[in-house]
């Protein structure tokens, strides 16, 4: 995978169109000035995060003796789901804050930007080629930055493309998603099973 395939799976794994809506309703009851104060420290806050598992996910990877395939396969399909839940999104969103209450790491920094899944990915991209950390870094930036273009500018966003727009945009990077899933998983396979016949 080059660094672009990689920012771009990046971005689509973040999904900031489809975290739009929930940004939204979680700060529309904050004074539109500190709004912004808040949104620029949730996603300094959650690129932090983000380059921590980048660069320590390898270690952990080691200390628990997981192999590449495995990470990759298991990458797959955290992907597939994730890309499922993009096309046939549930309805409603628990986030477990009080009226008028300012977030704080959670809910707009983790999981909404550094979810699971994104950790996921990182640690996956560190996991395959670790000698190209600096590549892994300027997809993480790029994805990050495009993501946080999208959500500074949420009301421009969401007054151009409307509830509908926005739908369609998410289930149409979920169909991505679910493309690059599938290649991860295969690639995975493949490699296990080259693993294998190397071994015997």
């Amino acid at each position: 995978m080059d660094t672009w395939s990689a920012a771009v799976m990046l971005f689509l794994i973040m999904d900031p169109l489809g975290n739009l809506p929930v940004f939204m309703s979680v700060l529309k009851m904050i004074e539109p000035k500190r709004r912004r104060v808040i949104l620029i420290r949730e996603l300094l806050f959650a690129l932090l995060i983000l380059a921590v598992f980048l660069f320590s996910g390898q270690a952990v990877l080691d200390f628990l003796n997981v192999k590449q395939e495995t990470v990759s396969i298991a990458g797959g399909i955290i992907l597939f789901l994730i890309a499922l839940k993009m096309i046939f999104p549930q309805a409603g969103n628990p986030l477990g804050l009080a009226v008028g209450e300012e977030p704080f790491l959670v809910p707009l920094a983790i999981p909404m930007i550094a979810g699971p899944s994104t950790l996921a990915a990182l640690i996956l991209l560190s996991n395959q080629n670790p000698e190209r950390m600096l590549d892994w870094t300027v997809a993480l930036g790029a994805a990050w930055l495009a993501s946080s273009v999208i959500l500074l500018f949420s009301g421009l966003f969401h007054r151009l493309l409307g509830e509908r727009g926005l739908t369609a945009m998410e289930r149409l990077m979920g169909m991505i998603l679910v493309m690059i899933a599938i290649q991860m998983f295969l690639d995975g396979i493949g490699q296990y099973f080259t693993h294998t016949s190397g071994v015997l």
